[in-house]
């Protein structure tokens, strides 16, 4: 690679990875089988709540291929209680988790009891056979209900529906703020809940070496270091004699951000049988088995003067815990509470945030992970202001945010943005959407009456990237760090590997880290290998979620290919006789400064170092290096989201015209990739606005629980998006990077909702739930016309 090569960052290259995912030579964990591999079934609970009275796994044994059945009461033994690792108060109510219910049901599809057998199928059959008797217990369905005096108990043993109360008061007394200012707006907000849809379900495979006492588990997940921590913990068996593999993983979506009792229950059986074993759910039964996500009500409440100047704000939140507390339930608002004041200047700022327990599938991370709850709630009130003030809701807007010379600028929620031009991203925007020229038109339709009606939805936003901060993890209660380690291995024939502790499932690490690597080491982009996912590869890791894995990882790539370069400085300057000052590296070349002949690629000294022929006295026969990183601060990309809608008056039905988004996620690695990671967030964002709901019926059973019935758009359900970025580099990492992997689901919500709602305010509306369904916007218009 010569000094005059282009860099590979800032390159479109084509992913490495998906010649191999499109030809099929994959390995899904559903794909992996192993001599003498035993299937797994789990029989759910029909019943939200209920008593266990008895389960009788008898007649399943006498099935065809059975090999073994299980109780709850059977394998309770075995295993410990599922972890939360954020317990977010000192007082927090954390019952214990069972991986298999032993005398209660919780939630419609609480695991009861478990089925061995030669193949799935006998399996899957042999559930019917297996009698289970409950009493009914009252379910626990609507939030506020849950935390009256004489609600039925979700956990009786603790009294309360209340897992706990996080307040967050910045600033002057918003009370104060409220009774002196001009203008104070309330709006009531409800999240509904989302569903995860990865395109490949969750999967188990354990193989046991008996003699040893070792096992190795397979699983579709995002988190294989954490998982395996947190088995040991669970199942008691000993962390060094366990190895977590995340192989090929089909999506996760925060989804496998878990550690599920599927994976205890594999584990276990395992364990017991000396037989491998494997477990993969079917799409129905994810639906219930696997965690959903949001499921929160927001009252919000902002104050501000007549000119526009923003005061203060104050939201008081109930979030649907669901049954249970999961690997992060409870931190998943708090990840979101410093971010409701967005890109707002104010001079109050008070939070409350109340956990509270349902008879529903227990709530967990979901793309964005309590972000885009914060930021629809600010761009919603913010568009219900300009209303009130009688102002373009863009000029609201530049009326209160911070400006690009302000930063490094701390928030009233206590966050400092390192960088940032909301100025120049909202520029661009406009000028791509023609927003001047909808505005005319959309005027134009409300003067004739037409019945389809145009609506221009606004968001603006920002959110923290790279959850990284070990100290700041800390002071929120969270059990675990936020660094994250990578190390690189230079073979003997110049060749190297990049092995990392993230996890990618579908965002193109394998990608992006040969870039950096090849950029740092000076290498050609094919020459790079990246190796991730496995405990004993990679053993160590913090694995991949909010928007963490290039910001950390990396980082921690970027440095300990620096400490390579530099390894590699010092045997060059042996060999070729000169200080490790008077040498030049450039394109993968060390040179003597003003001697270009006298010269060693990066690749001969790797095999110089091999051969340790002739190394500078008391050094190691190495050039390899690893790094691990744990940044000062996260990282915060930013942008404007601009959606214009067409909404029936006469049906309801709501048509994306056009959609713009330029977004700032400081420096790119890969365009390609991010243009990808772009438009998939902005499917999931405009999905919650318009689509998808997990719908359970008073008895608490999931009614929406197929694909039938749960609306997931597919390409032909989104418009054509229109993406470019602006630039400016984050100051808190060498790369420069923000992070982009949730910013689309982030701004996407709210542009779409505060476009239909703009729609139909000349008609009275002023809210239409999500999803918006035609249903529910026709049934809007309806009453506001009444």
């Amino acid at each position: 690679m010569s000094g005059t090569a282009e860099r590979e960052v800032g390159r479109s290259r084509p992913r490495k990875e998906d010649a191999r995912l499109l030809t099929g030579q994959t390995n899904w964990t559903d794909n992996i089988n192993v001599g003498g591999l035993l299937h797994l079934a789990i029989l759910r609970s029909p019943m939200a709540h209920a008593h266990i009275d008895r389960v009788d796994v008898a007649p399943a044994l006498e099935r065809p291929g059975v090999v073994a059945a299980f109780s709850g009461s059977d394998l309770a033994e075995g295993m410990g209680s599922l972890p939360c690792a954020w317990p977010v108060t000192e007082d927090i109510v954390l019952p214990d988790h069972p991986p298999i219910a032993v005398d209660e049901v919780r939630y419609a599809g609480d695991p009861v009891a478990v089925v061995v057998a030669r193949d799935r199928y006998a399996a899957a059959d042999a559930l019917e056979a297996i009698e289970v008797d409950y009493t009914p217990l009252p379910p626990v369905l609507d939030l506020e209900a849950a935390l009256t005096e004489n609600s039925p108990l979700v956990h009786s043993d603790k009294g309360t529906n209340r897992s706990y109360l996080w307040p967050l008061k910045t600033g002057e007394d918003f009370d104060a703020v409220r009774r002196r200012a001009e203008v104070t707006l309330k709006r009531r907000y409800v999240h509904q809940r989302l569903i995860a849809n990865a395109m490949e379900p969750r999967g188990v495979v354990v193989t046991p070496l008996a003699a040893s006492g070792e096992y190795t588990l397979y699983s579709s997940t995002q988190i294989p270091h954490i998982l395996r921590l947190m088995l040991a913990v669970v199942t008691g068996v000993p962390e060094h004699k366990l190895r977590v593999i995340a192989p090929d993983v089909g999506g996760g979506f925060g989804s496998k951000l878990q550690v599920y009792g599927e994976e205890a229950i594999a584990l276990t059986v395992a364990r017991r049988l000396g037989r491998p074993v494997k477990w993969t759910e079917s799409r129905s039964e994810g639906y219930l088995a696997t965690h959903h996500g949001r499921g929160m009500i927001q009252d919000v409440e902002i104050a501000a003067n007549r000119d526009g100047r923003l005061l203060g704000l104050k939201a008081d939140l109930l979030v649907d815990m669901g049954a249970y507390l999961m690997l992060v339930t409870p931190g998943i608002p708090i990840l979101g509470a410093f971010m409701y004041p967005g890109i707002y200047k104010m001079g109050s700022y008070e939070l409350n945030v109340t956990g509270v327990f349902t008879t529903k599938t227990p709530t967990d991370a979901y793309r964005g992970a309590g972000r885009p709850e914060a930021t629809y709630a600010i761009e919603r009130i913010m568009d219900e202001l300009a209303v009130e003030l009688d102002l373009d809701p863009v000029e609201l807007r530049r009326r209160n945010w911070i400006g690009h010379e302000e930063f490094p600028y701390t928030t009233i929620a206590g966050l400092t943005y390192d960088s940032g031009n909301y100025e120049a991203a909202t520029e661009k925007a406009l000028a791509l959407f023609d927003y001047d020229k909808l505005r005319a038109e959309q005027a134009d339709r409300n003067r004739r009456g037409d019945s389809v009606r145009l609506g221009i939805g606004v968001s603006t936003y920002t959110e923290m990237c790279g959850l990284a901060p070990s100290r700041v993890l800390r002071d929120l209660r969270y059990a675990a760090g936020g660094w994250e380690a990578a190390s690189i291995r230079v073979l003997p024939t110049g060749k190297v590997e990049v092995v990392t502790g993230t996890s990618p499932h579908g965002q193109g690490h394998v990608t992006c880290w040969s870039q950096i690597a090849a950029d740092v080491l000076g290498v050609p982009f094919d020459d790079v290998q990246v190796v991730h996912g496995d405990t004993r590869a990679a053993p160590q890791g913090m694995d991949t979620y909010g928007s963490r894995s290039l910001v950390v990882g990396g980082t921690a790539i970027h440095h300990a290919a620096r400490k390579v370069v530099d390894k590699a400085r010092e045997v060059a300057a042996h060999l070729l006789e000169a200080s490790e000052q008077d040498l030049e590296f450039t394109g993968g070349v060390f040179s003597v400064k003003g001697s270009p002949d006298a010269r060693k690629t990066l690749q001969e000294l790797a095999f110089e170092t091999f051969s340790s022929h002739d190394l500078p006295d008391g050094m190691e026969p190495t050039i390899n290096a690893g790094h691990v990183t744990d940044p000062d601060d996260f990282s915060y990309p930013h942008g404007t989201h601009l959606c214009a809608v067409e909404v029936d008056t006469e049906t309801g039905r709501t048509h994306i015209r056009s959609y713009v988004c330029v977004d700032d996620v400081g420096k790119v690695i890969n365009p390609m990739i991010v243009e990808g990671q772009v438009h998939g967030g902005l499917a999931q964002g405009i999905a919650q606005a318009l689509y998808e709901e997990a719908v359970y019926d008073d008895q608490g059973n999931l009614v929406s629980g197929t694909m039938a019935d749960y609306l997931v758009p597919s390409a032909p359900d989104l418009p054509e998006f229109v993406t470019d970025r602006t630039e400016t580099p984050s100051t808190t990492n060498p790369l420069g990077v923000k992070g982009v992997g949730e910013a689309g689901t982030i701004a996407s919500t709210p542009a779409v909702v505060n476009a239909i709602v703009d729609a139909l305010r000349p008609l009275g509306v002023t809210e239409v739930r999500m999803p918006c369904t035609p249903e529910r916007v026709w049934r809007a218009i309806e009453e506001a016309s009444a």
